[in-house]
């Protein structure tokens, strides 16, 4: 089915299949086989699994908007902490009176620091829908205006990268405040339930796996859909030629706008399915760093083509886990490194690479 939807798109179909297998299998492994079987999966590689998909979606919505609107956003990683604040101060609200305090109307953190009562815009996130609600209205609102205000002044290029830079790095120290209500250096932990069942089980593991996998199967079918529609050819023009397309008399500024947005709610979307499966939400998420590793996971897969995006974003956060438990010390030097070497041998990325052997042995 789906390689008959992706049939001149064979290898979006593949990396859909394997997705879609990852999504299923690992799962139902985890939840039918006992420790001791070969076909096993912890919970420890569950719950990993699960974080790789969520930075896959994250990589989506960056390519979405750099490899086909020509974009280069350097702050991405607001939209997804947004959205990762968003669940988590739901989190928050659903341990009660289990806290540490035992306060059922105040978080541990806001009790310590002696508050006498809930903020308003905490009202409404004891709602699970509410909380979805927001998951997505915030990380629109944050680059609605933030895209209203650039594109409409035509600001591009590398200014535009730098001062997405700068917005995320602005909300890292905002959030750093105590003052703000979002748990200051600590952020918000301590998660114990959502929708009533514990994080701590298992199949609520499989099921927060399975639901990032979904997520990201829809959102590459939309984003997919949506670049071959009549709206994404214009915003691969304006990526190719935006002078050209704005004396045809197309107001660029509102493709432009349309397209970050959405970029925005999926990026909320991944915090959201994020924050559950690790258990912690803090203002690092905000950090500078975090953007620009989503650009390299996005340069590393082959940006422009989506699935290059989820291949980039899953071999690149292995590689960290893998080095990170060997070497953690060396694994910013290894991720320029790569960077440097992506941006010099591989532009293209490993989607590229991959095309031009293909072509290779076709024309021999």
């Amino acid at each position: 089915m789906l390689l008959k939807y992706f049939s001149n798109d064979k290898e979006s179909g593949v990396v859909l299949l394997i997705l879609a297998a990852v999504t299923l299998i690992i799962p139902l492994c985890n939840l039918i086989f006992s420790a001791g079987s070969v076909f096993y999966f912890s919970a420890y590689t569950v719950s990993l699994i699960g974080k790789y998909l969520t930075f896959a979606l994250l990589a989506l919505s960056l390519d979405l908007v750099w490899g086909y609107c020509g974009i280069l956003v350097l702050g991405q990683g607001a939209f997804f902490a947004l959205g990762g604040y968003a669940m988590g101060m739901y989190l928050m609200r659903q341990i009660g009176d289990r806290g540490v305090y035992g306060n059922p109307d105040l978080p541990d953190f806001m009790v310590f620091l002696n508050w006498k009562e809930l903020p308003w815009y905490w009202s409404g996130f004891e709602s699970f829908p509410f909380a979805l609600l927001m998951v997505m209205v915030a990380p629109a609102i944050l680059a609605f205006v933030f895209g209203w205000l650039t594109f409409r002044s035509r600001v591009t290029g590398v200014y535009l990268s730098i001062i997405s830079q700068a917005l995320t790095y602005a909300l890292m120290l905002a959030f750093f405040r105590n003052e703000m209500g979002f748990g200051g250096n600590n952020g918000l932990t301590d998660f114990k339930d959502i929708v009533g069942y514990s994080l701590q089980s298992d199949t609520v593991r499989a099921l927060l796996l399975m639901s990032s996998g979904m997520i990201l199967i829809a959102a590459f079918m939309v984003c997919r859909w949506l670049v071959k529609t009549r709206l994404g050819r214009v915003v691969t023009a304006i990526r190719d030629q935006e002078s050209r397309v704005r004396f045809l008399g197309y107001r660029v500024e509102m493709y432009k706008l349309w397209i970050f947005v959405f970029s925005a709610i999926l990026a909320g979307l991944a915090g959201a399915l994020y924050v559950p499966q690790v258990g912690i939400i803090n203002p690092s998420e905000f950090s500078p760093l975090v953007s620009l590793e989503i650009v390299v996971w996005v340069a590393v897969g082959g940006r422009g083509s989506l699935y290059g995006a989820i291949i980039g974003a899953i071999l690149v956060n292995y590689g960290k886990t893998v080095l990170t438990g060997v070497l953690p010390e060396v694994w910013l030097f290894t991720l320029g490194a790569v960077f440097i070497l992506v941006t010099i041998y591989m532009p293209d990325g490993l989607v590229g690479l991959w095309k031009r052997k293909i072509g290779e042995i076709n024309h021999e």
